[in-house]
């Protein structure tokens, strides 16, 4: 629970810009001045210079620590929170690998990364207020775009690099090839739509644990929806007769889905405000979204945007009864937004995909079948295969594989999560176990302690290591929902896991507290 307490910047400004170099000859010095400072860009974002981007952009007071009274904010879409200060000691220059998908860093740079992306679309708080009044201009501010232009492909490289080493190849690039495939992981997830449910079916406050599956849901579902309709923009019927059809019809159910969207968000008490619940939002939760508004933005990558797409579709229609069972259960309302889709009669798109085209634009889950997925592959493969040949496939596979393993990454990110918050009590009982055997056999482990003063508030994040939280004198909230808080003071004591969600606000005049750091071989002893 690294301190995070910065004061709060200034509005970004224009900076002096520095004397250029001379220009090399037969260049005017203008021209040798514009081309000299590109290139300075271009190197600075594939070099060590790539992570001081990152905490420029960081920098914007619309991201600044969170304050106590901060915790959600569902009245200002622009205020998003991402621990600033603890960029001092992180690195954007270099990529994540694969096992570390889940260290600060990645939540870290998924926050930044949604901010970037979410600075060019259009969010309004459902009344105007004077604190969202005040994020709004920091938010769309011009610096802060142009920041988040030149931090963007930094933070794209650092956390999206590790995936091709994760991907596997086609077996034989042909269409029939990729409708196998498709079908494989259709009936996969059909079967086991994720580890999740069945951990949150197991949880003993049914309620709490929905409601933080749902905060999640809202940190992806909506951003998907935005990422596909940037897809539809264009021009490239005559090379795909269908795509933009189906795009675009996906983005208007999701629109005529907006009022299910609300009633389900309301049966939890919560509301549909963007960033509402930003600080508990996972690392894993905003990769999903984030991959897809990734793709979109690169129309050099559309056929692997494609594949993302067609992953969603999937995905949609093979959690849908499970979310259906969870909020039921946990909230005594069956909600109606994933309900299956009817069938409209017609082609939206006007071709043999009309199946398919026609199910997206329904109210509702499109249905998912065998026949679906073949029709998609004629409507969005088919004619980029005919026109490109078989690389269409290899990158339609590429960004399927990629949003796959995002999705049963995050799967198993939030079971953990739902299974560590609905054991709070298990593992204070195990942090007093360890804390009295360190005391006991006279062990020594790295330690961090700290004394934060009242109404501090430390921004929700992850540790990269199992820690304790010991509580030497004061009181503080111990916090990972909307639903609740935890009460920790004098004594007290709490085993937090690595990359488990949490944030505290300090209650009392002041607080001491230590954080034993716990090697993994004592973790798993205890």
């Amino acid at each position: 629970m690294t301190a995070d307490n910065t004061t709060t910047l200034p509005k970004p400004t224009t900076t002096a810009t520095p004397t250029d170099p001379a220009p090399a000859p037969g260049v005017s010095a203008s021209a040798g001045a514009s081309v000299d400072l590109a290139s300075q860009v271009i190197a600075a974002q594939q070099g060590a210079d790539a992570h001081a981007l990152v905490r420029a952009f960081a920098a914007n007071p619309a991201f600044r620590a969170a304050e106590w009274e901060e915790l959600t904010t569902e009245g200002n879409p622009y205020r998003r929170p991402v621990r600033p200060a603890d960029l001092k000691w992180l690195n954007y220059a270099a990529p994540l690998r694969g096992e570390q998908l889940l260290k600060l860093s990645g939540l870290l740079g998924h926050r930044m990364l949604r901010n970037i992306y979410d600075a060019d679309l259009l969010y309004l708080p459902a009344a105007r207020n004077d604190a969202a009044d005040h994020d709004a201009t920091d938010f769309y501010h011009p610096d802060n775009r142009l920041r988040g232009a030149l931090a963007r492909p930094v933070l794209e490289r650092h956390l999206f690099s590790f995936l091709e080493a994760q991907r596997s190849a086609l077996p034989a690039t042909t269409l029939d090839v990729v409708r196998s495939q498709l079908h494989g992981y259709w009936e996969q997830r059909r079967d086991h739509p994720g580890d999740a449910f069945a951990v949150l079916r197991g949880t003993r406050d049914r309620r709490e644990a929905t409601t933080f599956a749902l905060l999640q849901l809202s940190a992806y579902l909506p951003a998907t929806r935005n990422a596909t309709a940037r897809a539809a923009l264009g021009e490239y019927d005559l090379a795909q007769p269908s795509a933009r059809a189906l795009l675009l019809d996906d983005y208007r159910r999701w629109v005529g889905d907006g009022p299910a969207w609300a009633a389900l968000l309301t049966s939890a008490g919560l509301t549909t405000t963007v960033g509402a619940y930003w600080q508990l939002y996972l690392n894993t939760s905003l990769a999903r979204g984030n991959h897809l508004h990734h793709l979109s933005r690169a129309p050099e990558r559309h056929a692997e945007l494609l594949g993302a797409y067609v992953h969603q579709r999937i995905d949609d229609a093979a959690v849908a009864a499970s979310w259906t069972d969870a909020v039921a259960d946990a909230f005594g309302t069956r909600p109606t937004l994933f309900t299956p889709a009817e069938p409209a009669s017609g082609s939206a798109s006007g071709s043999a995909s009309g199946s398919a085209s026609a199910s997206a634009s329904a109210s509702g889950v499109p249905v998912v079948t065998p026949a679906v997925l073949d029709d998609l592959v004629d409507a969005l493969l088919t004619p980029l295969v005919a026109a490109w040949g078989e690389g269409a496939l290899t990158a339609f596979h590429t960004g399927f594989a990629d949003a796959a393993h995002l999705a049963r990454r995050h799967d198993q990110d939030l079971a953990e999560q739902l299974a560590w918050a609905d054991a709070i009590d298990e593992h204070k009982a195990r942090a007093e176990a360890i804390s009295a055997y360190l005391t006991n056999e006279r062990i020594e482990v790295d330690l961090d302690t700290f004394v934060e003063t009242c109404d501090e508030t430390s921004t929700t994040h992850v540790h990269d290591e199992h820690r304790l939280v010991m509580i030497e004198s004061g009181d503080m909230h111990f916090w990972n929902n909307v639903t609740h808080k935890i009460s920790l003071s004098d004594g007290d004591k709490i085993l937090i896991p690595r990359s488990r969600l949490h944030g505290s606000t300090v209650l009392s005049g002041s607080c001491t507290y230590h954080q034993p750091i716990i090697p993994d071989d004592m973790y798993a002893r205890f």
